[in-house]
C-alpha cells in the first residue's frame, strides 16, 4: 500500500500549528503579535523549514526583525514539543500571494465594473 501522506508534509503542519500557538501564547515581542502562519516546507533531511507568514498590516522590516529573533527560542520550544531527532532551522519568509490575490481580486472588479459602464452606455 503506497503512502498518500509523506512524513516532512507532517511534519510541517505541526510545526505550522505549534509555532502558531507559540507566537500567539508565549513569543512576548510586540512585534510580531499580529501574525499568521500561511504555510511551512520542510527539507527532506529535516534541517531547515522554511516558515511562511502574513500579516494585515502589510510586510514590515521590524516584524521579519521580531521573527528572526524569536526562531532560536521557537526552534527550543519544538525540540521539546516534537520527538525528532534533528530539528529545523526556522527561516521566516513574507507570503505575497493573499496581497497578489486581494490585488487581482481588484482588478476583475474593476474590469467587471467597466464592462457594466459600458454596457449602460
Amino acid at each position: 500500500m503506497a503512502k498518500d501522506y509523506a512524513r516532512t508534509d507532517r511534519i510541517a503542519e505541526q510545526i505550522q500549528r505549534d509555532v502558531s500557538d507559540l507566537l500567539r501564547l508565549e513569543v512576548k515581542d510586540p512585534r510580531v503579535q499580529k501574525v499568521t502562519i500561511t504555510c511551512v516546507e520542510v527539507t527532506s533531511d529535516y534541517s531547515h523549514a522554511k516558515v511562511f507568514y502574513t500579516t494585515l498590516d502589510g510586510t514590515n522590516k521590524q516584524l521579519q526583525e521580531g521573527l528572526d529573533r524569536a526562531a532560536g527560542f521557537l526552534r527550543s520550544k519544538l525540540a521539546h514539543a516534537m520527538k525528532l531527532r534533528i530539528i529545523p532551522q526556522l527561516h521566516f519568509i513574507y507570503d505575497e500571494s493573499i496581497e497578489r490575490g486581494s490585488h487581482l481580486s481588484q482588478l476583475i472588479d474593476q474590469a467587471v465594473a467597466s464592462d457594466a459602464k459600458l454596457i449602460k452606455e
